[in-house]
């Protein structure tokens, strides 16, 4: 198995090539400084060579002068001075620059020195002449050793030029291969990255960079390419998530419109023909159906009658106004029908249903759910077909919620005005039985008791009997005109003050008698509905008042706080409490119905010749209708 070479890094580039320029400059100056040494030696061995010529002229002449014990100590110098040349001394340093020519002149100075020696240090010693033959013939031999010296060293000097200047070059060369190097290693890829960098944060998240290598600009050149790539993911991804959840919010918002234009608009609509005429057509335009219906079931679920319809043709209109349950698509059974469900619409059994002999393929049937119980259902036609999601599928449902809620609440409008008029009916027929219906009774029996004076011939009884019927007519125009009063009765603003000050008024005329009104304390106003009901109980006891107290004046007190309390007082005769039930007690038991639909109570005070106390207490949680602010305690 071939074992796969790491690649070389950026330092690792750096200090080879710095390594290779350093062992060249290491190599050039060890030359240099081996060549100076040399040529230092070399140096010193011309000297010490020059030495030699001086002492050999000192030797001739302290021949010449007849001192042979000096000339021998002279001698062993020059021993001294061969020595040397020929072993060096590496501390001074001293050594010959050997070759070939330097080894044959220095073997020549040698020789030239031992003949020499036996020649002037023996017992006879040349003449002066003599001697000055020889020693020039040595100092030649010496100058010619000398000048191979020299040559040595002019090479010497050459190649320490040459050291020299390559050291230069080296120095150049390693300056402009370290510059060259830095860039091509670090300079140019840092030039790259910077540049995709700047590209990434234009947001061009495309962009990539070459990878010239494997060090570490290499793996940064492929992390950044992996960053990049990343980014364009990412970025990517995010423009279709937002696109997504734009979209998301989008169908949303258009879900939310759609809610609040239907429930505002079945709020508005009056009755159950504009209600599912109005709900069909939005239904089906948020929807997106080609067509739409709003079918209603009896309470047993078996027969869906059709309310409305937006573009259904006119043939299934027609044929469809009254579904079965289970025979149809339309009009499921309960059990079957619990949620909005897609219908594929095939036909069944070899019949052809009318949805799809016009051209329908799809159908959306929601089922209009009110507390358990199915009203009807909403369906909804189309041409292709469709897919029911979640989001969808609630839409839908709520919808149909809304408009089970606005067709119950229709009905129970209609129910509650039917009651209301029911109870104006038991109301008025109560009224006229307590008043109007006992007084042509009277009469009925008065024109009676006429009749039969008429045939007696009796004038007295015929005057007395129409004296009563004459009071009798005016009492019952009293009482019609009393029960137009109650009947027209209406709250006058935020508070009861001015209501009891208009009753009491019409009271003063319709009876001579006066009234006091004082209001007490400071309480939240009541409410339309209480306030009517109040001022007929008040109106009622000042009717009992008027026909049967024998009062001179009334007092109507009121107190706001801690709760609402109406209290009537007369002055007049009063009556047994405990005595049989007559006409009073009708009107008592009127006053006690009137309070009893307001959750208040009625409590009747009265005494035999000291007039009546009539209290109504209302409960002291009457919620407000609205917030005013109450007026202060007046009395009138």
């Amino acid at each position: 198995m071939t074992r796969q070479r790491r690649p070389w890094s950026v330092a690792t580039k750096l200090l080879a090539i710095g390594g290779v320029l350093g062992a060249l400059l290491v190599l050039a100056i060890g030359q240099t400084l081996w060549v100076a040494w040399h040529f230092e030696g070399s140096a010193a061995a011309v000297n010490e060579a020059g030495r030699m010529r001086m002492q050999v002229w000192r030797l001739a002449t302290m021949l010449q002068a007849g001192t042979p014990d000096d000339a021998q100590a002279l001698g062993r110098t020059f021993d001294d001075s061969i020595e040397l040349l020929r072993e060096g001394d590496a501390l001074r340093p001293l050594f010959v620059p050997w070759n070939a020519d330097t080894r044959a002149r220095f073997d020549e100075v040698v020789r030239g020195w031992d003949g020499l020696r036996a020649l002037w240090l023996g017992a006879a010693t040349p003449p002066p002449s003599r001697a000055a033959e020889q020693a020039d013939a040595f100092v030649a031999s010496v100058d010619r050793f000398v000048l191979a010296i020299e040559h040595e060293l002019a090479r010497l000097t050459a190649i320490l030029n040459l050291s020299q200047m390559a050291m230069m070059a080296l120095a150049l060369g390693g300056a402009v291969v370290l510059l060259y190097t830095g860039y091509l290693l670090v300079i140019e890829p840092l030039g790259r990255l910077r540049s995709g960098l700047h590209s990434v944060e234009r947001g061009d998240f495309d962009t990539r960079v070459e990878v010239t290598s494997l060090d570490e600009f290499g793996q940064l050149a492929r992390g950044f390419n992996r960053m990049s790539a990343t980014l364009q993911s990412l970025y990517r991804g995010l423009e279709d998530r937002v696109r997504e959840k734009t979209a998301r919010l989008q169908e949303q918002s258009e879900r939310l419109a759609a809610l609040y234009e239907v429930s505002l608009f079945l709020g508005e609509a009056a009755t159950l023909d504009e209600l599912a005429r109005g709900f069909a057509q939005k239904v089906r335009r948020i929807a997106r159906a080609d067509a739409a219906a709003i079918r209603w079931s009896d309470e047993a679920n078996q027969r869906y009658l059709l309310l409305a319809g937006d573009c259904l043709p006119t043939a299934m209109a027609h044929d469809e106004r009254c579904v079965p349950s289970g025979t149809c698509h339309c009009g499921q059974p309960l059990s079957t029908a619990a949620n909005a469900r897609v219908v594929p619409i095939v036909p069944d059994g070899g019949a052809t249903l009318g949805c799809a002999r016009e051209g329908f393929e799809s159908l959306v049937t929601v089922p209009l759910h009110l507390q358990q119980r199915v009203l009807g259902e909403v369906d909804l036609f189309y041409r292709h077909p469709v897919t029911l999601g979640d989001d969808e599928r609630g839409v839908l449902e709520a919808l149909a919620h809304h408009l089970a809620s606005a067709m119950e609440s229709l009905r129970v409008a209609a129910l509650e005005r039917e009651s209301a008029v029911a109870e104006e009916r038991g109301l008025l027929a109560r009224e006229l039985h307590d008043s109007i219906a006992q007084s042509l009774s009277f009469l009925k029996i008065q024109v009676q008791l006429l009749r039969q004076a008429t045939q007696r011939g009796d004038g007295d009884a015929v005057a007395r009997a129409l004296d009563e019927l004459d009071a009798g007519v005016r009492e019952s125009t009293a009482d019609v005109r009393e029960l137009l009063v109650h009947f027209r009765t209406r709250t006058q603003g935020e508070h009861i003050e001015p209501a009891l000050r208009t009753t009491l008024r019409k009271f003063e005329h319709q009876s001579g008698l006066r009234t006091h009104l004082q209001v007490e304390g400071h309480g939240l106003p009541l409410p339309p509905d209480v306030q009517v009901q109040v001022l007929h109980v008040i109106q009622e006891a000042l009717s009992n008042v008027r026909k049967h107290a024998e009062a001179r004046e009334v007092w109507v007190e009121v107190q706001a706080a801690p709760q609402w309390r109406f209290e009537v007082r007369d002055d007049g005769v009063g009556f047994d409490a405990d005595a049989p039930h007559d006409e009073t007690h009708v009107g008592l038991g009127i006053m006690h119905e009137r309070a009893r639909r307001i959750g208040a109570q009625v409590q009747v005070d009265a005494v035999p010749g000291a007039g009546t106390c009539v209290t109504l207490t209302l409960p002291s949680a009457t919620p407000p209708a609205a917030v005013g602010a109450p007026p202060a305690a007046v009395a009138a």
